[in-house]
C-alpha cells in the first residue's frame, strides 16, 4: 500500500472513529436516537437470553444465537472504536462481562453450563449513564435509586434461576423446570421457604444459604430506595459529593452554596 492510500485510509478511520464517539458519547438528537435504539435492542437480546432455557431444543435456536453474537460482536467493535482508551476500556466490568457473553453465544454447546450468567448484561446496560441522564430530565427522576435497586435485584433472580436450573433442573421438562427454578428462587429470596421444592446435597443447602442472605439483602437496599426521602443527583463543585435533598441550600459535607435545577 502506497504512503498516499495508508494516509487515506488512516484518515477514513479516524473520521469513522470521530463520528462513532459522537454518536456513543454525544447528546445531539441522533446521537440520543441511536443509544436509545441500541438499549431497545438491548432489552431484547435480554429477553432472549432470559427465554433460552425454554427454546433451546428448538431448530431456530442456534440461528438466532448465532445472529445475536453478530450483533453483539459489532456493538463491542464500534464501542472499542469510539473509545480513546481501548485498554482502559478492557478493564471496565461492564466490557468483561460482554466479552464473556460474546463467548457463550460463538460457543453456545461448549459453554452451555455458563449460559445463564448471559442475564448480567441486564446490570450492564443498567451502568450507561445515558439511561439515567434521560431519567434526570423527567419528572421520574427521583426514582432513579429504586430502579437501579430493581434492576439489580431482577439480574439476581434471573441468574440465580438459571444456575438452579442448569446444574439441579435440567432434567426436567423446559417451562416446568424453569418454573420450579423460579419459585425456588424467589420462595428462597424472600425467606417464604415452603419446603415443597429443595435443593439436593451440600451443594443445593448451600445454594440456598447464598440466595437467602444475598437476596434478603437487595430486597432490603430496593425498600430503602422506594421509602427513604427523595434525593437528586447533583454533584457539589466544592467537594464532589453527589447527592443531595431536593431542596438543599448548603451541600451537608462542606457547606457550599448549591444551585440546584429546578425541573418543575
Amino acid at each position: 500500500m502506497s504512503e498516499q492510500a495508508e494516509a487515506e485510509a488512516q484518515t477514513g478511520i479516524g473520521r469513522m472513529r470521530d463520528r462513532l464517539r459522537q454518536l456513543y458519547h454525544g447528546r445531539s438528537p441522533g446521537s440520543l436516537r441511536l443509544q436509545l435504539a441500541v438499549a431497545v435492542v438491548d432489552l431484547l437480546i435480554i429477553a432472549f437470553f432470559i427465554a433460552t432455557p425454554l427454546i433451546r431444543d428448538r431448530p431456530t435456536f442456534l440461528w438466532i444465537d448465532y445472529t445475536i453474537a453478530v450483533i453483539v460482536g459489532v456493538e463491542i467493535a464500534a464501542r472499542m472504536l469510539a473509545s480513546s482508551n481501548v485498554l482502559r476500556l478492557l478493564r471496565q466490568p461492564t466490557m468483561l462481562i460482554d466479552l464473556f457473553i460474546l463467548a457463550t453465544l460463538l460457543a453456545p454447546q461448549s459453554l452451555e453450563n455458563f449460559g445463564f450468567l448471559r442475564i448480567l448484561r441486564l446490570w450492564s446496560l443498567s451502568q450507561r449513564g445515558l439511561i439515567w441522564a434521560q431519567l434526570r430530565e423527567t419528572r421520574f427522576r427521583e426514582w432513579e435509586d429504586a430502579s437501579r435497586a430493581l434492576i439489580n435485584l431482577a439480574t439476581f433472580l434471573f441468574v440465580v434461576t438459571g444456575f438452579i436450573y442448569t446444574f439441579f433442573f435440567i432434567g426436567r421438562d423446559g417451562l416446568e423446570g424453569y418454573v420450579d427454578a423460579l419459585y425456588f428462587t424467589v420462595t428462597t429470596m424472600t425467606t417464604t421457604g415452603f419446603g415443597d421444592i429443595t435443593l439436593p446435597g451440600v451443594a443445593g443447602k448451600l445454594t440456598s444459604i447464598v440466595v437467602m442472605i444475598v437476596g434478603i439483602s437487595l430486597f432490603v437496599r430496593l425498600a430503602q430506595a422506594v421509602f427513604r426521602p427523595a434525593k437528586v443527583t447533583f454533584p457539589c463543585p466544592q467537594c464532589a459529593l453527589q447527592r443531595h435533598e431536593p431542596d438543599a441550600v448548603h451541600c451537608k459535607a462542606c457547606g457550599h452554596v448549591l444551585r440546584i435545577p429546578d425541573h418543575e
